[in-house]
């Protein structure tokens, strides 16, 4: 067992009450470190306002060194990293190294973008009152931000927020969620280590009710930035102030399969969507909607790959789906399972559990009212629903509280077309699953799914602020 502290302003120090951070298969404590009290949060608060001068004085080359370098030293512990990811969230450990891939991604693309933040000129004489004045705008780094990230990617969707924030010239308060801590705290040694100076990250650990909502409600915290539920993003929205805000909140990840879609394609990709990280994704497919003609072919493809996922230790190199986060979260969802079932739905395959794992789960004969269809499952279940025209099956997925991604299946521009039209989604997927997402690009939800987007150029733009400038000419 390891013991780990929070980092304030450089150094790494203790705290309150001690967090024990367990292995998701085994349940057995691997690591434990202490939560931060509200003088650790203010203490943390207080370093990064005091650094946000410095990271914002710092030439853009320079701290796009940093970023290079923070890629760099995550490459060389990339080992170390998804063995951390796999035993404290349970990811299989061959998608806990793709996502350390990725955040050596978003670390090297957030050191590009550094080098890239600037304004345009205006012609203020555009208008009468313009007349002799030469104008133009550019980006200002807020100053503090709040980061406060989920469970499921423990390192990328913490790259997704402390990387843009450092590229814009920010300082970063960060509170990673308390059951997988140890990732945020090795990428803290990493920050340290390429040349970030102290105060510019700073790691503090605990519940949400406390720690969350102290870090969201301090009036020196510029930018808060949040992955996690509805239920959270909406008690944010309340209690923050003024003050900027990003929101991914989440979906329920229709998939729309048309008749002339390649069947071989859409279930290998619906299962690798539907299963990794046991579907504790935020664009996990949960919502299969495919065409009456191909229905049946379709199901029986879909349940045989379901049944073909390898499940069990994470640590296994062979294994695809691990645990859940914790047992509440099987008691939840089995329990949607059950009422589903219930109510007419029929378990094609798994709806069985052991400990923490939950078996790869297809439903059929769903109703959408269903909290299974209607709620985000954010587990390794989907529902198979059958339509019988195209723009029924449009009808179906945009009938939803979220909007964060959707996907399409079809070799057929004009159903394309009018997707990409009528589709009320921050995403849409053509020829793959709500899934698929590169690390540039813009991400983000409507409706219920959130506010803002991710993507580090994006995520840039939301944490500088726009600063006029205009100068009146001698005449």
């Amino acid at each position: 067992m390891k013991e780990y502290k929070l980092f304030i302003n450089g150094r790494w120090v203790d705290g309150g009450a001690v967090i024990e951070v367990r292995n998701k298969y085994t349940q057995d404590v691997f690591a434990i470190l202490p939560s931060a009290r509200h003088e650790d949060v203010d203490e943390a608060i207080s370093a990064a306002q005091k650094a946000a001068p410095i990271l914002a004085g710092m030439p853009a080359h320079q701290r796009s060194v940093i970023l290079s370098q923070t890629a760099h030293l995550l490459k060389a512990r990339k080992e170390e990293f998804a063995q951390t990811i796999a035993t404290e969230a349970g990811k299989a450990l061959k998608f806990a190294r793709i996502e350390v891939d990725r955040a050596i991604s978003t670390f090297t693309i957030a050191s590009e973008e550094a080098k890239r933040i600037s304004g345009e000129t205006i012609p203020l004489d555009a208008v009468p009152a313009g007349e002799g004045y030469f104008g133009f705008w550019l980006r200002r780094p807020v100053g503090v931000v709040g980061a406060i990230s989920p469970f499921n990617f423990p390192l990328n969707l913490v790259a997704h927020k402390v990387a843009p924030a450092i590229a814009a010239g920010n300082t970063v308060v960060l509170k990673p969620a308390s059951s997988t801590p140890v990732t945020a705290v090795i990428l803290c040694e990493i920050l340290s280590e390429a040349g970030l100076p102290s105060g510019g990250i700073n790691l503090v650990v605990g519940s949400g009710s406390t720690v969350g909502e102290w870090l969201v409600t301090d009036p020196r915290v510029s930018k808060v930035t949040f992955t996690g539920s509805p239920v959270v993003g909406e008690r944010i929205t309340q209690i923050a102030g003024i003050k900027k805000i990003t929101l991914e909140l989440g979906n329920n990840s229709p998939v729309i399969v048309a008749a002339d879609a390649d069947l071989e394609q859409v279930v290998k990709r619906c299962a690798i969507g539907a299963y990794y990280n046991s579907g504790q994704v935020c664009i996990s497919v949960q919502n299969i909607f495919s065409h009456r003609e191909i229905h049946e072919p379709f199901l029986e493809k879909f349940v045989h790959a379901s049944r073909d996922m390898v499940v069990g230790d994470p640590l296994d190199e062979r294994v695809d789906v691990g645990p859940m986060i914790d047992l509440k979260e099987v008691d939840r969802i089995d329990a949607w399972v059950h009422e589903a079932v219930d109510d007419g739905a029929q378990v094609l395959t798994g709806g069985r559990r052991d400990k923490c794992v939950y078996w790869p789960t297809v439903l059929d004969n769903v109703k959408p009212e269903m909290k299974i269809v209607a709620q985000e499952a954010f587990a390794p279940i989907a529902s198979v629903i059958s339509y019988d025209d195209f723009e029924e099956a449009l009808q179906l997925a945009n009938n939803t509280e979220y909007g964060l991604q959707a996907g399409i299946f079809t070799r057929d521009i004009q159903r394309v077309l009018k997707a990409i039209r009528q589709l009320n989604f921050g995403g849409v997927i053509i020829n793959d699953t709500p899934a698929f997402r590169a690390d540039h690009m813009p991400y983000g939800g409507n409706r219920r799914s959130g506010i803002g987007r991710e993507g580090v150029r994006f995520a840039i733009e939301d944490m500088t602020n726009i600063q006029m400038v205009a100068i009146r000419q001698n005449q």
